[in-house]
């Protein structure tokens, strides 16, 4: 499982390509329309791709631990109302993504 552990070099912190996919399984999770910069080192999105794209389960009062809603792959964290935009949802991810090009 990857979940959200930082050693350094994030490859997609600077990356905005169309499609990210589960590491594991490469079950797609986010598109780059819903990628935005933000100071943590992992990329940051504010939703799925699609419904069942993640499942989740609370960590702590605003923070779900997240994985591949296809194979269940450790994906890292989502924090509720701590996106860009006022409501937002920030998910954040280290190395359980893969870029797939249009």
């Amino acid at each position: 499982m990857s979940f959200c552990r930082f050693v350094g070099g994030e490859v997609f912190k600077d990356h905005f390509k169309p499609i990210y996919a589960c590491s594991k399984c490469a079950y797609q999770l986010f598109s780059s329309g819903s990628k935005y910069k933000h100071s943590s080192p992992w990329p940051a999105f504010t939703e799925t791709i699609h419904e069942d794209s993640v499942t989740k389960y609370e960590e702590a009062p605003g923070t779900y631990k997240v994985r591949c809603g296809k194979c269940g792959n450790g994906l890292g964290h989502q924090f509720v109302n701590d996106g860009p935009k006022r409501g937002q949802s920030r998910f954040i991810f280290s190395s359980s993504l893969q870029f797939i090009p249009k």
